[in-house]
């Protein structure tokens, strides 16, 4: 490479990238948001051409065939997955920028290698005899020979030393979206990074001497089914360039934590730690440290959230792993989050995105810092205690059964334990620690409520007519004539599919329509609709007749259930709006349960909902309600419906048309159910509790129309009644009431006094009637006490009236049995009596166990039907510890 081109800064890097082929007519296009809220096949975006896919598959077209961009991407699951690498090796990453440049059925493989080689070698200065291009070899199972259209490219459109360019096999050059679809060879450029350029024979060998650094993708067949290629008519290019790794080769370097992307962020962590960092293995945790912020920090911004489900767990997995390798520089306490402004520092400019969620992110890392911190300690120690027993037994792997109690009891995620074994020379039982989980898993599903599910493989369908099914009526009607197609009757309970139905059917989190649906000399009650895929299940009982005697029947909707639902539907979207106006732009949709009788909102935020945050929020939805907004129905592409802005789910499979549901200028989202004209029809809406669904997760639960009206009556009742109780009126109700909390108190406060003093007054009388055992008095007693510090300080009177000798008090306080135990100086001293081990085996009697100090320990135990078992053998237990 030519020296002058050391010292290269990412953002003149990344600029000069752009600026390219931005001369070469390419339109220059924002990154997708590496949380692909719009593709349900993806966690996180892994690939410059996710953003592009539906263009490859014919189902989308932009106003451009040229396209350039810098796209964020994150690799720690599946097929892509670099997580368990990074840190070991000074290339791999959970985050990275993949450049890339895009040809829509335009350009083609000549355009896309000299321009490759013009950037490389022209701009940026690297020494052609350092680079080799691989081209694909042919594959006998396709049909397909070498690519020599591409090999002959390189060989003539280009000065590359022609003994460089080499040939390989489907594995390494031919790429594919997957097991269906568009597909084509490939053709990478490697770079020979040894001293003597003699890295030849090291090309797609996985060695960190010679390595790629772009992939030009040449899309030119489709696979069908049946796994046979076809030529396409269009034929596209799709390239992508390791960002950091490329800064790092233009850098001279052989580590990309070497550039300006990771030097602050490793400077900060030396500064925090007053560990400074190493380029060898001491350099580990330094490394984890400076990729894991970047994942986190990115995938945050862009709406995802840790959690224990899906990409959320993925990243407290990230975080979890960082904050353990923190431990390796005695870092105790939360500190991760002091790397987020130091990364938006470096990176603010190229993604301005994280400018602005820069306090959000801080406070969410810092949250799960704190939560994980509480057991990661003791989890560590019992790691230590575990692989300890493991390498004394000459085993060298650790049982999945004790790898899931990590994780089950500690929060360590099964990576993390795999990589702490590794660093001892040890493996995980992996199936083991599966099959823990699986069995975990079988035991919350017995044990969780029953849930209405229906297998409708019926093997008894009865066929009433032919055609196509389920064409839904049911956004403009609620009535409708229809033809059975098919009907199942099982214990009671009739199934059934119609032609067309105005029945919604459950999906999108809205619940199924119930009705009737009538024919001659039958009318049968709907409780549910379901679907079944593309067909709506209708299910019920016989109210009138009991045998279906004709195909054609009547099917009418509930209206009044359906009306109410779609009160607490349109409000669902309301709410969704009003929630990221008053919490932020991170808050998403997580799940949702909307019914006729209330709603239930998920979303992803990362604390608890305040008072005051709610009450605005439910403000806020009100408000629009009075406005009675418009709300309208409209149908478009997808593509179309995320260039306007509509919300999409993650969790819902968008076609490629779709419906929006608009709410003037106030909402506007992806939504196929049942809604309001106006929003003034939902008349009121009130929340009705606000808790947590899931870590990272928030559940709201509300109600509307006639249900929030009766809340109103509720509450005008119950101040009502208060106020006559204590006579006063409605703004003195809070006073009032606060005194008498205080009064009472106060009284109870006294009670207690009363109590311990009556106590301590019969001290005397126990003493008197002590045990003599060996020269000192054993005093037992089952006393009358409403909490433990009254027992204390009972037995702190005890222990001064005993003279010398051992007492035993127990009461029963909130339905469990609980032991105090007092020993004399002169006893500790001279017999070595403790009250900690005393009380410890007088507890274990009534299933409980305690401890404390030499001279008073408590216990607590389940079975107060034990007490007086226990308190008998005190002096038993009191003459066997003095041996």
């Amino acid at each position: 490479m030519n020296q002058q081109n050391y010292n290269m800064k990412s953002k003149d890097v990344r600029n000069q990238f752009l600026e390219f082929f931005k001369n070469k007519q390419h339109e220059i296009v924002a990154s997708a948001p590496v949380v692909p809220f719009d593709d349900p096949t993806l966690l996180f975006t892994n690939a410059g051409m996710n953003q592009f896919k539906n263009i490859f598959l014919g189902q989308e077209t932009r106003n451009y065939n040229r396209a350039a961009d810098t796209q964020k991407c994150i690799r720690v699951s599946g097929k892509h997955n670099d997580l368990e690498d990074v840190g070991f090796d000074t290339y791999h990453h959970t985050f990275f920028e993949m450049l890339g440049n895009w040809s829509f059925g335009d350009y083609f493989k000549q355009e896309a290698i000299t321009w490759a080689w013009e950037l490389l070698t022209e701009v940026w200065g690297i020494e052609k005899d350092r680079l080799y291009a691989t081209v694909f070899g042919g594959d006998e199972t396709d049909g397909l020979g070498a690519d020599e259209e591409a090999e002959k490219l390189w060989k003539t459109a280009t000065d590359i030393d022609p003994a460089k360019v080499l040939r390989f096999d489907k594995k390494d050059n031919f790429w594919e979206m997957g097991e269906t679809g568009p597909c084509g060879p490939c053709s990478e450029i490697h770079i020979d990074l040894t001293p003597d350029k003699s890295g030849g024979e090291l090309v797609n060998a996985g060695h960190p001497s010679v390595i790629e650094i772009w992939n030009l993708v040449f899309i030119q067949f489709n696979r069908d089914k049946h796994g046979k290629l076809h030529e396409l008519p269009s034929k596209h290019v799709d390239t992508g360039m390791g960002f950091e790794r490329l800064l790092a080769v233009l850098n001279g370097s052989s580590s990309n934590y070497d550039t300006d992307l990771f030097i602050p962020l490793l400077d900060k962590i030396h500064e925090l730690s007053g560990v400074p960092y190493s380029a060898d293995e001491k350099g580990f945790a330094h490394r984890v440290l400076a990729d894991h912020i970047r994942a986190l920090t990115f995938s945050i911004a862009d709406g995802a959230m840790p959690s224990n489900e899906g990409r959320g767990y993925v990243l407290r997995r990230i975080l979890r792993r960082a904050a353990r390798f923190g431990r390796n520089l005695n870092m105790k306490e939360p500190f991760i989050h002091k790397l987020v402004p130091v990364l938006v520092e470096t990176m603010g400019d190229a993604f301005p995105e994280l400018t602005g969620k820069q306090d959000f992110v801080t406070q969410v890392v810092h949250s799960e810092e704190e939560s994980f911190n509480a057991t990661l300690d003791r989890g560590l120690e019992i790691f230590e205690k575990i692989s300890g027993q493991v390498a004394r037994s000459g085993s060298k792997e650790i049982p999945g059964e004790e790898a899931f109690k990590l994780y089950d009891t500690f929060g360590f995620p099964l990576d993390l334990t795999q990589v702490m074994a590794r660093q001892k020379g040890l493996t995980v039982d992996e199936a083991g620690f599966d099959h823990a989980m699986a069995g975990q898993k079988e035991r919350a599903r017995k044990a969780g409520k029953w849930s209405y599910s229906v297998d409708f493989e019926f093997n008894t369908w009865t066929k009433m007519s032919d055609g196509e099914d389920s064409k839904f009526l049911g956004y403009d009607k609620l009535a409708s004539e229809a033809q059975i197609r098919k009907y199942n009757i099982e214990d009671g309970t009739i199934y059934l599919t119609l032609d067309q139905t105005p029945f919604y059917g459950e999906s999108g989190g809205q619940v199924g329509d119930t009705g009737e649906i009538a024919g001659d000399g039958f009318r049968i009650s709907i409780r549910d609709t379901i679907r079944d895929g593309s067909t709506f299940v209708h299910i019920g009982e016989f109210a009138e007749g009991n045998a279906v005697s004709a195909a054609k029947v009547t099917a009418q909707v509930d209206g009044i259930k359906r009306k109410a639902t779609a009160r607490n539907h349109t409000s669902t979207h309301l709410l969704h709006k009003a929630l990221r106006e008053t919490l932020g732009e991170h808050v998403t949709q997580a799940g949702s349960l909307v019914g006729p009788d209330h709603l239930r909102f998920d979303v992803t935020h990362f604390q608890k909902i305040s008072a005051d945050e709610l009450n605005r929020i439910e403000a806020r939805v009100n408000e629009q309600i009075r406005a009675d907004l418009q709300v309208e129905t409209i149908q478009t592409t997808f593509a179309e419906a995320r260039e306007l802005g509509a919300m999409a789910i993650f969790e819902e499979k968008y076609g490629e048309h779709v419906r929006m549901v608009k709410i003037e200028d106030f909402s506007l989202e992806l939504c196929g159910g049942t809604h309001l004209h106006h929003t003034g029809e939902a008349g009121y809406f009130r929340i009705v509790s606000e808790s947590s669904a899931a870590a990272g997760i928030r559940r709201l639960e509300a109600v509307t129309g006639k249900n929030a009206d009766g809340i109103l009556r509720l509450e005008k009742n119950l101040t009502n009644q208060l106020q006559e109780l204590l006579n006063c009126q409605s703004d003195e109700l809070t006073e009032k009431v606060s005194a008498l909390l205080a009064e009472r108190h106060q009284l109870e406060k006294e009670v207690q006094q009363l109590r311990v003093k009556s106590a301590q007054a019969g001290i005397g009388s126990l003493v008197e009637g002590a045990t003599a055992l060996k020269g000192m008095k054993v005093v037992v007693s089952r006393l009358q006490s409403d909490n433990v510090n009254e027992l204390k300080q009972i037995g702190d009177t005890l222990r001064t009236k005993i003279g010398s000798g051992v007492g035993v008090l127990a009461a029963e306080i909130s339905g469990k049995a609980s032991f105090v135990c007092v020993v004399t100086d002169d006893l500790i001293s001279a017999k070595k009596l403790k009250a900690g081990d005393i009380v410890k085996q007088v507890a274990a009697i009534a299933d409980g166990s305690g401890g404390g100090r030499p001279q008073m320990a408590l216990a607590g135990a389940k079975d107060v039907k034990k007490i007086d078992e226990a308190l008998r053998k005190v002096p038993e237990i009191v003459t066997s510890l003095l041996g």
